[in-house]
């Protein structure tokens, strides 16, 4: 049996206070003691190539409308908080996104950049009142690095609007649909998410289940 070979530290939060939970399904996964995230040991990961083909079976045409009322459970709360035409970003948005397409009718205006369906670096180099990454964090192999370049993506007082499924009991977790995805490496809790925000100085608002709001500080005031 292949012995544990601990990580270094916490991909999410850099935190070092790390630890083995009980294999399942032969897959390795780890514990942070500091933001609660839980990951799945990178020796797992799928290669580039399998992660897109298996993108590539996910069913979510922008025009669905069973899959647009799932992407309102973020637009909405959004929606409410954007000025009008606002500028924004869907990071991680594969080939179309729902999300895209709902704000943009809203009078937005919504670029997109995905590493694997539009991996355009100009979108990279320019800042947005609002970032959007739906059903992508779990896809992230450096959670810590794909938060800190979105803050950087968005202007002072910018919201991120973040939807992922919660991860909440550890009883179901080897059952779980969103488990068994063998792209999903990260699992986030409401603690983690708040953990990501508090440290980087933004605020954090919980909407609804599996929805985060994070808030970058605005302007700081001129003393005329």
């Amino acid at each position: 049996m292949t012995a544990h070979i601990q990580p270094d530290a916490c991909p999410v939060c850099r935190n070092a206070a790390v630890h083995a939970l009980a294999p399942i399904d032969g897959l390795t996964y780890w514990r942070c003691a500091t933001c609660e995230a839980t990951f799945l040991d990178p020796r797992h990961f799928l290669s580039a190539d399998a992660e897109r083909a298996h993108y590539l079976t996910h069913e979510n045409a922008p025009d669905d409308p069973g899959y647009r009322r799932f992407i309102m459970r973020l637009a909405a709360p959004l929606m409410a908080r954007l000025s009008p035409g606002s500028s924004g970003l869907d990071y991680g948005s594969g080939p179309g996104s729902a999300l895209a397409a709902i704000l943009r009718e809203a009078g937005h205006e919504v670029a997109l950049y995905d590493p694997f369906f539009h991996d355009d670096p100009a979108v990279l180099q320019t800042t947005y009142d609002f970032v959007t990454c739906t059903e992508t964090a779990e896809h992230f192999h450096a959670p810590f690095a794909e938060f800190d370049r979105m803050g950087k993506l968005l202007r002072p007082d910018g919201l991120l609007g973040v939807m992922t499924l919660f991860q909440t009991d550890d009883a179901k977790f080897a059952g779980w649909r969103y488990r068994r995805d063998p792209t999903h490496v990260v699992f986030y809790r409401e603690t983690t998410l708040r953990h990501i925000a508090a440290t980087r100085g933004w605020s954090c608002d919980i909407p609804d289940k599996d929805i985060a709001l994070m808030q970058l500080p605005a302007p700081a005031s001129r003393n005329l």
